[in-house]
């Protein structure tokens, strides 16, 4: 079975354990549930997960890892222009302005 590790009301680690050999933590064992992450809280009868981290991520970085690769632009633009197949540069375009869309210049 599963349980929470849960030292001063916020769950520090989740152990298996069978719930009867001999198992010293610094806290309290709670036998956990779905809603018990690292990280989250326990009141003392229900488990609460972790708040959502803010996304201190710069406008650049953002942007950065949301654009199509280099590797999926090389193949669309040389399928449109040696192949006569537009249709890969147009998903292309089609994902690159969804980023920028997405992520509007500041």
């Amino acid at each position: 079975m599963k349980y929470a590790i849960v030292k001063d009301s916020i769950v520090t680690n989740i152990v298996e354990w069978d719930g009867e050999s001999e198992y010293t933590v610094d806290g309290e064992l709670v036998q956990a549930d779905d809603k018990a992450h690292v990280g989250g809280t326990y009141d003392g009868s229900s488990f609460s997960a972790p708040a959502a981290s803010a996304d201190n991520r710069t406008y650049a970085e953002k942007r950065a890892v949301a654009y199509p690769s280099v590797t999926d632009f090389m193949e669309a633009y040389t399928e449109k222009e040696i192949g006569s197949d537009s249709s890969k540069w147009d998903a292309y375009v089609i994902a690159y302005n969804k980023v920028r869309t997405d992520n509007p210049k500041p």
